[in-house]
């Protein structure tokens, strides 16, 4: 089985755990558009794990609001973004109404490190604005750090592009 196969599957295999934290409605002002972070990074409270955290405007009451939050790894041997599988996807879940100025949600993902070396990791999150069933408006974004401040964040103001996962 060649590397990259066998690193593929363990780290497919390796998010184990998916911890949620609750949607938040906030009233901050800046930035006007959805964004993402990493907001947890294999700390001593937290070890194995990544936080990502998105943020998307509201807009009408008539919408709900949804994100979906996955994980990457970079696969060294290419130097390309693979997702980690289904154990570090959230799928859709419901932020709340589009009355909100701001909505976000997060989730924890803990992955097994490797036996040698690291994994580096990131969030990517799809944002969905919805009218009854149908979806009104989409957009993705790549987690980036500068988002200090996130509910859940360990420590408090962490905010990362990536994640280092040894």
């Amino acid at each position: 089985m060649s590397v990259l196969r066998r690193t593929a599957r363990s780290i497919t295999l390796a998010a184990v755990l998916c911890t949620a934290t609750a949607p938040v409605a906030t009233a901050a002002a800046a930035p006007t558009g959805p964004w993402a972070t990493v907001n947890v990074c294999d700390t001593g409270d937290n070890p194995d794990t990544i936080g990502v955290r998105g943020s998307m405007p509201g807009s009408r009451a008539s919408e709900r609001l949804f994100m979906r939050l996955r994980v990457q790894y970079l696969d060294a041997a290419t130097n390309r973004w693979r997702y980690v599988g289904a154990k570090a996807d959230s799928g859709f879940i419901g932020v709340g109404s589009g009355k909100a100025r701001r909505r976000q949600g997060g989730r924890n993902f803990t992955v097994r490190p490797p036996e040698r070396g690291d994994y580096t990791l990131r969030g990517i999150v799809d944002f969905q604005w919805r009218r009854g069933t149908r979806v009104v408006k989409r957009a993705q974004r790549q987690t980036r750090r500068g988002h200090p401040g996130t509910p859940g964040a360990d420590p408090a103001r962490f905010s990362a592009e990536t994640c280092r996962v040894s």
